[in-house]
């Protein structure tokens, strides 16, 4: 089996800088879009914030190990993440239903409504800025990125990159 120099040895080392190149580009200016999606400082909100939000909304109710580990992150992480979220509203601690002694993250409704209003202003920029895709090209772009944040997810918990495991089956990222 080819080792990772061996990969990058075959592949067009012109390409893969202007790749780097590009993906450094993005992730700068996909932080400065942050701000507000398509401009707007009140729909601003940060990363960690909307995965976090974004997660609650898709999962449910969940406590702290459980978002660390579905995020791939650090429980202490989540939970220094978390606190300004519960301090504004937009998260509630609960009790656990079937163990009232754990505690559970859940998104309050404010929380639903400002995800919401996120969403929608990220979702207008998202239009604005692929306004002259196709619906193809769009669903195309979606695939490779998820699939490009598949592999990195992988690399970084030292699985198998998804291309490896399953070339046909791209894996949602949160």
């Amino acid at each position: 089996m080819p080792t990772s120099q061996d990969m990058t040895t075959e592949l067009d080392p012109g390409l893969l800088d202007a790749l780097q190149h590009q993906v450094a580009v993005f992730a700068r200016r996909a932080e400065q879009t942050r701000l507000g999606g398509t401009g707007q400082l009140r729909n601003s909100m940060d990363r960690a914030a909307y995965l976090l939000l974004n997660r609650l909304d898709q999962e449910g109710p969940m406590g702290v190990k459980a978002l660390a580990a579905g995020m791939g992150i650090d429980s202490s992480t989540v939970t220094r993440q978390v606190a300004p979220l519960v301090d504004t509203g937009l998260v509630k601690r609960t009790s656990h239903p079937e163990d009232g002694r754990a505690v559970v993250l859940q998104l309050s409704p404010r929380g639903q409504a400002r995800l919401e209003e996120v969403r929608s202003s990220r979702r207008a920029l998202m239009a604005q800025v692929t306004e002259g895709w196709t619906p193809d090209e769009r669903a195309s772009f979606c695939t490779l990125l998820t699939r490009f944040n598949s592999a990195l997810s992988a690399r970084q918990s030292g699985l198998p990159s998804q291309a490896e495991a399953s070339p046909a089956a791209p894996a949602q990222q949160s």
